[in-house]
């Protein structure tokens, strides 16, 4: 290999060496400069926060609130209907422990605690009962006209 062959390639070595040392203090100066907004978070930016809580806001919402059935017109309450649709699944069959209809010995001692006591437990949830066993959109009077005939139905 000649001399100038030699000279060529240290030259062609030191400028490639001088091109990526200055690639990197470019690097290194570019991410240290200020963006403009005095800030290097870009999530601080008030617009990319708004964009963001648009992109994750649900795009639905439950509404979870109880709608009280209004009684039926005339004021009187189909207790018997009521029942059928709303309690029969469990007092018809004992499920969960729930008293049967008509059973005179499951309810005794039911009745003696009084109606007060059975109505809040029929409006409120009792042990295993939920609310207005799980119909929330019973009204308190419909609930309370259901225990009657429940009441009157196992004495």
């Amino acid at each position: 290999m000649s001399h100038s062959d030699k000279s060529f390639f240290n030259t062609l070595i030191m400028v490639i060496g001088a091109l990526v040392v200055f690639m990197f203090l470019a690097m290194i100066i570019a991410n240290n400069l200020p963006t403009g907004s005095g800030s290097n978070d870009k999530n601080a930016d008030p617009m990319v926060q708004t964009a963001t809580a648009d992109r994750i806001a649900p795009v639905g919402k439950v509404n979870t609130s109880t709608v009280k059935a209004a009684a039926p017109a005339g004021g009187a309450v189909d207790a018997k209907s009521t029942y059928q649709s709303a309690c029969f699944a469990c007092h018809g069959t004992g499920a969960a422990g729930a008293p049967k209809l008509g059973d005179k010995g499951e309810w005794k001692s039911r009745i003696a605690q009084g109606m007060d006591t059975l109505f809040d437990h029929a409006i409120n949830g009792f042990k295993g009962m939920p609310p207005k066993g799980g119909r929330g959109d019973l009204g308190d009077d419909v609930v309370k006209a259901v225990v009657k005939y429940m009441v009157k139905e196992s004495k």
